[in-house]
């Protein structure tokens, strides 16, 4: 299966392609961007990796992350979407689709991350049999969380860890 082609208003969510590669890696090799995520740039080999991911996500379980693309210019702009990365994390997240994005700074602030998550949402709730999602945050990362509580999700009662670092981590029911 490949990633079906979601749009807004303001965006095209569309499989990766080989030549997103550039523009993954440029945005993955920015401070801002990885702050909360590993908090060190991403080499070219890391990004390389990581589309191989996105892409391999979908063959293999028929959902996983789209390329964000501003429709009016054409520009990636980030990743959003749904994985199982099977992290090694306490408590675990089995089971349990991980909804995530990263956004390139030159669109912070501008609701494209909300309205990037509302959608592939929306299609969660309307392409799969889910009875519910979790993200995973860094607690400092505020913004992102505003973002998924605006979408439906609660935090935990309690932190987890993953990589021996205090990660908060919120679920969302799904809406039929």
């Amino acid at each position: 299966m490949t990633a079906p082609v979601l749009e807004t208003d303001r965006l095209i969510l569309r499989r990766h392609e080989l030549g997103d590669f550039d523009a993954v890696a440029q945005m993955w090799a920015e401070p801002e961007v990885v702050r909360f995520i590993t908090g060190t740039p991403s080499t070219p080999e890391e990004s390389w990796t990581r589309l191989m991911k996105y892409i391999g996500h979908w063959s293999m379980l028929g959902y996983g992350f789209w390329a964000v693309i501003l429709r009016e210019t054409g520009a990636y702009v980030g990743d959003v979407g749904f994985a199982n990365f099977r992290r090694d994390m306490t408590p675990s997240l089995e089971g349990v689709p991980e909804a995530g994005w990263v956004l390139s700074p030159q669109v912070h602030g501008k609701g494209i991350a909300t309205e990037a998550v509302a959608c592939i949402h929306h299609w969660a709730e309307t392409e799969t049999l889910w009875d519910k999602t979790c993200c995973i945050f860094d607690p400092e990362h505020h913004v992102s969380q505003r973002v998924a509580q605006r979408l439906g999700y609660q935090a935990s009662n309690q932190l987890g860890s993953y990589r021996g670092k205090p990660t908060l981590i919120m679920h969302r029911m799904m809406s039929r």
